[in-house]
């Protein structure tokens, strides 16, 4: 991990000395930021690999950074928060952070989360199928990485990609939440539904898939999603 790049944006210069202390001794380079005007500059002119965004800061808070951020870059964001209700990491994830830690933390949960998302973006697409699937207007290309609708190609993040395409490879089975943090995020995020809840949101506000007759993705109550088959395969 010698040459990841980790931001730390966190107003309490304590935690700031904590995490990179810790960072640096595995090896990690750390950028410092203490409020989110600094992380905002520090990212656009530093390009770190990751970021840990406290959300509660002066001048411009980590949820507003994070909705900056992802205007313009998909740098994963794991946010470090004091708050411990669902409503407040929905409200995290659902601005576009990869991951939510919550306060007081050890540093070996932490490292175990850096690893995961780190892991998560850089991982390849090897053994990819050599196929298209359509539907509506729906068309997902996965040889090249590509999603359409309407004939415009829509942009996702690489976890709502991810995600979209292990549902159209098991397009007409239904996948548990567990199965799918399982795949997408690793076995240590198994029983976080929430998270794959934001996540299912977040994908079908993209699909403009959002009415209550789904077009696309099916959510099978008490059991989990699935994605209507093709109604054409074409293979490469």
């Amino acid at each position: 991990m010698k040459n990841v790049r980790v931001l730390i944006v966190d107003d309490d210069p304590a935690i700031r000395k904590f995490i990179r202390a810790n960072l640096e001794a595995r090896k990690y380079e750390v950028i410092l930021a203490a409020d989110g005007e600094e992380g905002i500059k520090a990212i656009e002119n530093e390009l770190p690999d990751l970021v840990l965004l406290d959300v509660m800061m002066p001048k411009v808070d980590g949820i507003e950074v994070c909705r900056r951020i992802r205007t313009w870059s998909e740098i994963p964001i794991i946010i470090l928060s004091a708050r411990e209700g669902e409503m407040d990491k929905v409200k995290c994830l659902d601005c576009g952070a990869d991951d939510y830690l919550t306060k007081p933390f050890s540093i070996r949960e932490l490292l175990a989360r850096i690893q995961a998302v780190l892991r998560r973006t850089h991982e390849t697409e090897g053994n990819v199928i050599q196929s298209t699937y359509c539907r509506g207007d729906l068309t997902v290309d996965l040889a090249k990485n590509k999603v359409t609708l309407k004939g415009e190609e829509i942009s996702l993040t690489k976890t709502e990609y991810k995600i979209l395409t292990y549902l159209v490879t098991n397009a007409g089975r239904v996948i548990t939440p567990d199965q799918l943090l399982a795949k997408i995020w690793g076995a240590e995020y198994i029983g976080d539904n929430h998270m794959v809840q934001v996540f299912i949101a977040r994908l079908r506000k993209r699909l403009q898939d959002t009415s209550k007759e789904s077009k696309y993705i099916e959510t099978r109550s008490g059991i989990g999603y699935t994605i209507r088959p093709a109604q054409e395969t074409i293979n490469s």
